[in-house]
């Protein structure tokens, strides 16, 4: 059966396609620079704590990640509302954690 739907909607589902994708690939983005910043610590001897924080941001990217697909897939109006705000909210602190990390990285590995 073809839902008719208005403009705003389509957005909205548009939207929550390119939070699921990017959140996704984030994931991907914080396990590959885990493995990097493992093996500069084992050539250059730095403590960092940027490692242990990107897994707890692959696993915040993972949770939008989920929240958008939820919004995906929510059969009434307020449920995908409410999941992509969740999304929304969770992505955006994902990010912030993520800029927070890059600034530790650059400090350890610029430290003599």
């Amino acid at each position: 059966m073809i839902e008719k739907t208005n403009d705003s909607e389509l957005v909205e589902v548009n939207l929550s396609v390119h939070l699921f994708a990017t959140s996704a690939a984030m994931v991907g983005v914080c396990l590959t620079v885990i493995g990097l910043l493992r093996i500069v610590t084992t050539m250059k001897p730095i403590q960092t704590a940027g490692d242990d924080l990107l897994a707890v941001d692959a696993m915040l990217f993972l949770c939008s990640t989920f929240s958008s697909y939820g919004a995906l897939k929510a059969s009434f109006k307020s449920q995908r509302h409410q999941r992509e705000r969740i999304a929304d909210t969770v992505f955006l602190s994902a990010l912030s954690v993520m800029a927070i990390v890059c600034i530790l990285i650059v400090y350890a590995l610029t430290e003599r």
